[in-house]
């Protein structure tokens, strides 16, 4: 029986989560949390099953976490995490051999949609943080930056990229299903130089 082919849809590499998207993964983490400085590994494969096969490799290979794994019919996706990178790294080398891929194969991620709005309104905000409960709330004033993205998990780096450039809030990160969505808020400078920072990274992702 043959071995039906795994497609490498994404994977990104973090070298060091910082504290409000290493908080927010932990909320929606069913597996080992990771905590801020940690190297994160998120990787989508098609078809959703043969994710099974590499968590089980990397776990078995290396000293990496797993922090959460999605499997769905088209697409499964994992996240791997560890204090030291070499660990991440060599659990991401171990996979992209297992699966006789390189870096490069990956899917290119694309910008579906991005929008700063400034000087956000009472009304809206309020909706925004009774919609996103597991991040900080935007407030009246601030000025806010959205991101969607293809394929979804990219959404990661560039959150972890917007929250290293500047004194941002993290409101929303969305990383499974057909797009990323981000949502970043703080005063107008700081979104900005987070928006490019989140844009720079969906052009040049980071592989290991």
């Amino acid at each position: 029986m043959n071995t039906p082919s795994i497609g490498l849809r994404t994977y990104v590499y973090c070298d060091s989560l910082q504290p409000q998207l290493a908080a927010y993964m932990a909320t929606v983490s069913q597996g080992f949390l990771p905590i801020p400085g940690d190297a994160c590994l998120w990787v989508e494969v098609s078809p959703g099953m043969a994710v099974h096969q590499l968590t089980d490799v990397a776990l078995k290979a290396t000293r990496v976490h797993l922090a959460q794994q999605v499997v769905e019919r088209a697409y499964g996706s994992m996240v791997i995490h560890q204090r030291d990178q070499s660990d991440v790294r060599e659990a991401g080398n171990i996979l992209l051999a297992r699966m006789g891929a390189q870096v490069s194969d990956r899917t290119h991620p694309s910008i579906a949609w991005q929008e700063t709005i400034r000087g956000m309104t009472p009304d809206h905000t309020v909706l925004i943080n009774r919609q996103d409960r597991r991040g900080s709330m935007i407030l009246p004033g601030q000025s806010m930056f959205i991101l969607e993205t293809e394929p979804a998990g990219y959404i990661i780096y560039a959150a972890n990229q917007a929250e290293k450039a500047a004194n941002i809030t993290l409101v929303d990160v969305r990383a499974v299903g057909a797009f990323g969505r981000l949502t970043i808020a703080g005063s107008e400078a700081d979104i900005d130089a987070a928006a490019d920072a989140a844009i720079a990274a969906i052009h040049n992702p980071m592989g290991t």
